[in-house]
């Protein structure tokens, strides 16, 4: 037995009397403090030992002590994390570089250990799978029943699986070989291919954005042309985007100031043609053949053919408004900008007359108010607008607007009565579909239109008749350098009226 060590025996206890005073004693509260801390963390102080804390001149009340073995703690994992960097980009390669410079140095990291492994570093991590090994450059490996050329199937997929990580980094391919995939040859040319035709898309579409006008944006050249017209006093403000196409886009603007040669419409539509061919490229063949541009026409240089694009909706307009025919009036033409009147009132542009719902009397008035401009387009202003239809034809205060003629050439275009007969073709389509009895078909508006007594007794047999008079016309333009008409014709056509 032992005396006095008994474990059920009573504790001992000896009892410090002490006054009020102690216990209040501010002193004596941080000596117990210290002492209990020395008794929990005795090593502390061996660890925190430096240049500016010994064991000596330990003081936590001070808060610059304190900041200093916060900013060397700091600095200690700085410096752990660069070294782990380091070796991951290193590995084994002969060409190192180092962080050197960039590491917080102090005399207490000099005995620190450099080679301490952490799994965070991938050539060390034990949840990611090796890299997948191929065959040397011999071509293959082993001898006999166990050989294994790079023809593989194995191989070939674990090395396409590898090379997945040249693709381009906006096509994301995930951890393939840390899952060891096998890609077959097919499917890793398909996914090749595919990166590099969305690598050219984003490229594309890129450039589209900087260089050219996209929907209901404008490039910074377009920018700075509309800059100058608000800065001039032409147009107060430009309020927004009203309508995208395959070849414009068109803003609305509140106009300005008038000048001693112009008058500014007080709202005014501001047309900017797209400087782009991809949106619409088959339309060089409206402007190639026209004689009014044919010499300076050049598919080398995209820009100019806008600009020629615009300049020949500006010249139709003229047209157009010189005979009375209800369009856009047009302002100021800059480059591939073109202002004109707008068609509408309060920002709201006029309906399409395919988006409006006229009564059988308003759809009878508009039929024939179209017939009559047809024919004044042919006849007074020599013209054929070539892509007519309820899409280019606005209704405002009882009446029908011409809009976009951009495309229209003159009848004796290699291609212009062709594009008449579409037009007339999309004209008696969308009247006789609307309940218009007196709506003609498209062979005898084509003859109304333009006064050729074309007899057919089916479609193919009109157009076979169309294209011997283009043809002929051509030849004589050939022949004699001059555009003249040579079409029979049997006095003007008739003007039909409701």
């Amino acid at each position: 037995m032992w005396p006095g060590k008994c474990p059920w025996g009573a504790p001992s206890t000896t009892s410090i009397s002490c006054s009020l005073a102690d216990v209040m004693s501010e002193q004596l509260a941080k000596e117990l403090q210290l002492e209990e801390e020395r008794t929990a963390f005795p090593e502390v102080v061996a660890a925190a030992e430096g240049p500016f804390i010994t064991g000596e001149n330990i003081d936590t009340s001070s808060d610059l002590m304190l900041a200093q073995m916060l900013q060397m703690e700091f600095d200690r994992e700085y410096d752990a994390q660069l070294r782990r960097e380091e070796k991951k980009i290193n590995g084994d390669s002969k060409v190192s570089i180092s962080f050197e410079n960039y590491r917080k140095v102090h005399p207490y990291d000099s005995d620190s250990s450099e080679d301490e492994v952490d799994w965070q570093d991938t050539r060390h991590d034990p949840y990611r799978a090796d890299k997948p090994t191929t065959t040397p450059r011999r071509g293959f490996i082993g001898k006999g029943k166990d050989i294994t050329t790079k023809h593989d199937e194995v191989v070939c997929g674990r090395k396409n699986t590898a090379r997945m990580e040249n693709f381009a980094p906006e096509f994301q391919v995930g951890d393939g070989i840390g899952m060891d995939l096998k890609l077959s040859n097919q499917v890793f040319n398909a996914l090749k291919q595919h990166a590099y035709s969305e690598e050219r898309r984003s490229a594309r579409l890129h450039e589209k954005k900087e260089h050219s006008t996209a929907e209901k944006a404008v490039d910074p050249k377009t920018r700075l042309l509309l800059y100058k017209m608000v800065n001039s006093g032409m147009l107060e403000t430009i309020t927004g985007c009203i309508s995208t196409g395959k070849e414009s886009v068109v803003f609305h603007a509140y106009g300005g100031n008038a000048t001693e040669d112009k008058v500014i419409p007080p709202e005014c539509a501001i047309k900017v043609f797209k400087t782009t061919l991809n949106e619409f490229k088959n339309r060089d063949k409206y402007i190639k053949d026209d004689y009014r541009f044919k010499d300076r026409f050049s598919k080398l240089n995209p820009r100019k053919i806008i600009r020629m694009w615009a300049e020949k909706e500006m010249h139709n307009l003229t047209r157009m408004q010189n005979a009375g025919i209800p369009c856009p009036q047009v302002v100021i033409l800059k480059k591939h900008v073109l202002v004109m009147s707008f068609i509408g009132q309060d920002q709201v542009p006029a309906p399409k007359l395919k988006d409006v719902t006229l009564s059988n009397e308003d759809m009878k008035k508009a039929y024939y108010q179209i017939l009559n401009m047809m024919q004044q387009l042919y006849r007074e202003c020599n013209l054929v607008h070539a892509d007519l239809s309820e899409y280019n034809m606005l209704w405002h205060d009882g009446k029908v607007w011409l809009i976009d003629v951009s495309q229209s050439v003159e009848p004796t275009h290699p291609h212009g009565l062709e594009f008449l007969f579409r037009d007339c073709r999309n004209v008696s389509q969308f009247f006789q579909k609307g309940g218009v009895a007196e709506a003609l078909n498209e062979r005898e508006l084509f003859n109304a239109v333009s006064g050729l007594n074309i007899t057919a007794d089916n479609e193919v047999d009109f157009q076979a008749e169309i294209e011997a008079l283009e043809k002929m016309n051509e030849d004589h333009v050939q022949n004699h350098g001059k555009k003249l008409s040579m079409f029979p014709s049997d006095g003007d056509p008739p003007i039909y009226d409701e």
